[in-house]
């Protein structure tokens, strides 16, 4: 089973995520990731296969650094465990971080429409999509929560 947490405060987000995390680790899981919003705007990702212990240990030190942040632990459904499908995932432009736990069924289509549109995909995951969606619709319509309704009516599953 996959685990979401989020943190949005004063505090440095990074170790309240990874023990949120930590305290998810009985559901199973194949990896895990962080996100990490800084105040200048900036978006640190790491992602790691295996243990929360593993993904904590190779954390950059610039992830120390920021008070929101989401995180996720990952059983695999789409795409093998792997550093690179461990979510959260971007668009290309790397400024939205999504993480997800359901299935995209629809996701092949998409695929093949976002990359016909440009969209250059880098994972195996139906998640990945899900990001470049609400990307492509934050570009034409905003705010966020518009664009994520749109990404989500072309969407079928959970």
């Amino acid at each position: 089973m996959c685990g979401i947490i989020g943190y949005l405060g004063n505090k440095k987000a990074t170790p309240i995520l990874i023990e949120g995390l930590k305290r998810m680790e009985y559901r199973g899981y194949d990896s895990a990731g962080v996100a990490i919003l800084h105040q200048n705007g900036n978006i640190n990702c790491h992602k790691k296969k295996g243990k929360i212990d593993e993904l904590e240990k190779d954390l950059p030190t610039v992830l120390n650094d920021g008070s929101v942040g989401i995180a996720h632990t990952r059983w695999a459904t789409h795409g093998e465990p792997s550093d690179l499908n461990a979510h959260p995932h971007a668009g290309c432009d790397e400024k939205l971080y999504v993480v997800h736990n359901g299935i995209i069924e629809n996701y092949p289509a998409l695929k093949k429409k976002l990359i016909k549109e440009g969209h250059a995909i880098k994972t195996q995951t139906d998640t990945e999509i899900l990001a470049h969606l609400i990307e492509k619709y934050y570009a034409k319509y905003k705010p966020l929560e518009e664009a994520v309704k749109r990404a989500l009516t072309e969407v079928q599953g959970t």
